[in-house]
This record gives structure tokens, C-alpha cells and sequence, in this order.
């Protein structure tokens, strides 16, 4: 069920897991039409209208090298609700993958405690990288429900490179950035990071490891976009560090 997304521990009941609606579908090649309906459809959504929620999705590397930063992100995740409560509401949906083919998401969440306790209950597990499930979803969801960035923390990328910015450019037709906020120093990651960000209009940023400082600044400038847009990302960064970067690379 979606505000559930740990993973069964029997095979079992596993296999019937794989077919519930928070795992997330393998990503389909888009044909021209199909990227001219989506643009049309969030368009005409209008996420980013006066009054509307704030829509963020949430997406973290849960594989195995990552459960010191899946722990401090726990932690610091209610600072995003917090920033963005002085700017109106947010929602924030989890998108995480581990493991062997593992990509899961939960519904809208509203409440900061909700979310942690969804976060506790999840433990990373070795695997490969799944940034274009991730991508995909982003795309979905913003032409569904509207959405108004993505904020991604990881510190790897193992995929096709191409394929990820064909991706990342449909988000930004569609106008939503990307904040690729990468830990560590991989030099293959910053690249196709950089370049996700770059095609989002969106921002890459990077933090040292187990430097919640850093992240808790990242993630309070994407709710206060998220929540504010542009507007309330341009009064943070006149305090903020983190917004200061994130604000001085959108386009």
C-alpha cells in the first residue's frame, strides 16, 4: 500500500508486492506525440498558480553506501515542512530504490511525522542505481498531479547517461527542476548530476559526507522553492547558503 513501502521479507509475499501500485513501472521509450500531450496536460494543470500546494518529490539512492545519509536525512527531513510552512503548504512524496530492481514511491504526504515514521522503516540494500525510474516517475506525477521540483540525494550513477537526459529534458519542457544534491566526490555521478540539472533547469549541488549542515541548508532551499517558487528562493538566499547555490545556477 502506498503509505507503506517497506519491502516483504518473504519471498512470497514479495512476488505479490511487485505488483502493488508503489512499485514503480520500468521506464517506456516516448514517442514526439507523447511528449507534446504531456507538456499540454501540465500546462493546462497549472501547479504553479497562486494558492495551489506546493508539490516535492523526495528521491533518494537507498542502496547500501547510503544509510548514513538515509539516517541524517530522516532527521532533517521536517526541516523542509518547517521552511515550507512559512510560505504557504507542501507535499512531499518518497521515491526510493534499492536492491535488485527495487523502486518504490509513497502517496502525498503532508505531515512531516508522517513521512519519518515511513523513512524508519525503511533499510537500504546493496543494488544498482535507478535515477531514469525515478525520472519517470517525476513525469508522471507532474503531468497527473502537478509538481513543482525534485530534490534527488545520491552519490552514484550507474546508467546510460544519453537515456537519463532524454529524460531530464521532458521535466524540463515541462518546467520542473531537478536538485541533484550528490555526496561525495564521484566524478562519473557530478557529470550526469550536472547535466540532469542543467536540462531541468534545475541545480546540482554537492555536500560531504555525513555534513548535515550542508544537506539540511540544500533541502530547506528546494522546499522554499517548492512551496514559494522563485520568489521565496531569491528572499532565502539573501540568508541562506543553500539557496544562494541552488538559485545562482537556475535558469
Amino acid at each position: 500500500m502506498p503509505d507503506d513501502p517497506t519491502k516483504p521479507r518473504n519471498s512470497d509475499a514479495l512476488s505479490v508486492r511487485a505488483k502493488s501500485d508503489d512499485a514503480l513501472p520500468q521506464a517506456k521509450t516516448s514517442t514526439s506525440e507523447d511528449v507534446a500531450a504531456f507538456v499540454a496536460k501540465a500546462r493546462a494543470l497549472s501547479p504553479h498558480a497562486p494558492g495551489a500546494r506546493g508539490r516535492l518529490i523526495f528521491a533518494l539512492d537507498a542502496t547500501m553506501s547510503r544509510q548514513p545519509t538515509w539516517d541524517m536525512a530522516c532527521a532533517l527531513q521536517a526541516d523542509m515542512f518547517r521552511e515550507a510552512a512559512a510560505l504557504g503548504s507542501l507535499d512531499i512524496r518518497l521515491v526510493y530504490y534499492r536492491g535488485y530492481n527495487e523502486c518504490r514511491a509513497t502517496g502525498w504526504i503532508s505531515d512531516s511525522s508522517k513521512l519519518a515514521t515511513l523513512m524508519s522503516k525503511i533499510d537500504c540494500r546493496g543494488g544498482d542505481t535507478q535515477i531514469g525510474r525515478v525520472l519517470t516517475d517525476a513525469r508522471r506525477e507532474a503531468v497527473t498531479s502537478g509538481v513543482r521540483a525534485v530534490v534527488f540525494v545520491g552519490d552514484a550513477m550507474e546508467e546510460k547517461v544519453d537515456a537519463l537526459c532524454a529524460k531530464a529534458g521532458e521535466l524540463g519542457m515541462l518546467k520542473v527542476p531537478v536538485f541533484m544534491f550528490q555526496e561525495g566526490h564521484d566524478a562519473v555521478a557530478e557529470q550526469a548530476f550536472r547535466e540532469i540539472a542543467r536540462l531541468t533547469g534545475g541545480a546540482w549541488c554537492r555536500f560531504d559526507p555525513g555534513a548535515a549542515a550542508q544537506l539540511r541548508e540544500l533541502l530547506r532551499a528546494a522546499a522554499a522553492y517548492a512551496a514559494g517558487g522563485r520568489e521565496a528562493l531569491l528572499r532565502l538566499a539573501k540568508t541562506a547558503s543553500g539557496a544562494a547555490q541552488l538559485i545562482g545556477q537556475m535558469k
